[in-house]
């Protein structure tokens, strides 16, 4: 299954450029990078002006993701809350 706006909560964010839209911390919104890894709580990113590792709680925050087919997709931080493998065994459901 593809990418795209309707199921990119279900699949890998790692490798995907991504902008911070809104947070509650002031300092991670207009943060773009590349993701490079993600927890349950967090996703790290490779930020694209400093060059360094950016951790950013996935709860608090409204982010955009670029995807394959060059198209942005907003998606709220709170449907990204889990484990990445978790969430990837719920493409099917």
């Amino acid at each position: 299954m593809r990418h795209n706006k309707n199921n990119v909560v279900y699949h890998e964010l790692i490798g995907l450029t991504i902008k911070v839209l809104s947070h509650s911390d002031p300092m991670l919104v207009g943060r773009r990078g590349l993701v490079v890894d993600e927890t349950l709580n967090t996703i790290v990113i490779v930020d694209m002006k400093s060059r360094k590792l950016v951790r950013i709680p996935k709860h608090y925050g409204v982010f955009q993701f670029l995807l394959p087919t060059n198209e942005w997709v907003t998606v709220d931080g709170t449907l990204l809350y889990g484990r990445p493998e978790d969430r990837l065994k719920k493409i099917g459901k």
